[in-house]
């Protein structure tokens, strides 16, 4: 039987020999080597620096509750041993029956040319529908998207009901035989990050948050120790959507609601061009779920619920 990973990573594939790497942004599953041993559940901040120059995430400035004056950062999870960074994957199976919809907005360095004849990355009718719907949200942004779209991504980045995470600068694979994707050097994969976070900046993102997704959902330890210096959680997913290539709107619905769980990260994209179906799986998800007892938040709540924090 072709379980949902598999297919996944097959369509992944497909679409990285078709051209389409865009789509390949969040692979169904990361191999072996890209499974640490699961972080501790306490809360750890974001870099406190606001420097323009690190490129490092710049912490909200809202006071904390019960501390006047004092900055409110958003809940990430302590450093996994030897200073990891941590991996995140779904909030604990309690009785609150909460999911994040995530989304990634993937675009390569390479891909300006598909661009400019027309190929589009971006999805303005889902995030439409998003807000109509009222469903919170996290966007896995990468930089090369923000510069791509940069009123887009300000739009998202400047409404409450979602928040923007990183997604790397180039899309590249941050680990070797990643779905086809190019690999980042070692020595550059902190600058990706950093980039990315600079590239948000100047299109008027104010505050994206300390979360980090690897292109293809691949990494391994020495992934884990590049980008531990930026301060960020590593975000995976409990629940792949399947909507990578997908020409079934109803077939993609199907798997995100079989596979939701209290907590779980379904892991969707925000790409025209690679995931035309995700749209209108979502008017379907989203009044399901609900009508189940779901409640949807972002990645932060979820975070925040595993940490301790609320």
């Amino acid at each position: 039987m072709i379980t949902p990973v598999r297919r996944f990573a097959a369509l992944c594939a497909l679409g990285t020999a078709l051209g389409g790497l865009a789509a390949c942004g969040t692979a169904a599953q990361e191999p072996p080597a890209a499974r640490p041993a699961a972080p501790a559940h306490s809360s750890s901040t974001s870099p406190t620096s606001p420097t323009h120059a690190s490129g490092s995430p710049t912490p909200h400035t809202s006071a904390a509750p019960g501390k006047a004056g004092a900055p409110s950062r958003p809940p990430t999870l302590a450093p996994g041993p030897a200073g990891l960074t941590p991996v995140f994957r779904n909030a604990p199976r309690t009785a609150d029956k909460t999911v994040a919809l995530t989304f990634d907005a993937d675009m390569t360095a390479d891909q300006g040319a598909r661009a400019a004849s027309g190929e589009h990355f971006d999805n303005p009718g889902l995030i439409a529908a998003l807000r109509a719907l009222k469903v919170p949200a996290t966007v896995f942004m990468t930089g090369r998207w923000a510069e791509e779209y940069p009123d887009q991504a300000r739009s998202i980045g400047r409404d409450p009901q979602f928040e923007v995470a990183n997604h790397s600068y180039s899309h590249y694979a941050f680990t070797d035989d990643c779905y086809g994707l190019p690999t980042v050097p070692a020595n550059r994969m902190r600058a990706d990050v950093e980039r990315a976070y600079t590239a948000f900046r100047k299109a008027g993102v104010p505050n994206a948050m300390p979360y980090f997704r690897f292109p293809g959902g691949c990494y391994d330890q020495r992934a884990l120790r590049a980008v531990s210096g930026t301060g960020v959680t590593a975000v995976q997913w409990d629940v792949v959507s399947g909507d990578a290539f997908a020409t079934d709107a109803d077939a993609v619905a199907r798997q995100v609601l079989e596979g939701v769980k209290p907590g779980s990260v379904v892991v969707m994209h925000c790409t025209r061009s690679a995931a035309p179906t995700t749209e209108r799986a979502v008017r379907t998800i989203v009044p399901e779920l609900r009508r189940q007892g779901y409640r949807f938040v972002k990645v932060s709540e979820l975070i925040g619920a595993a940490s301790g924090r609320r």
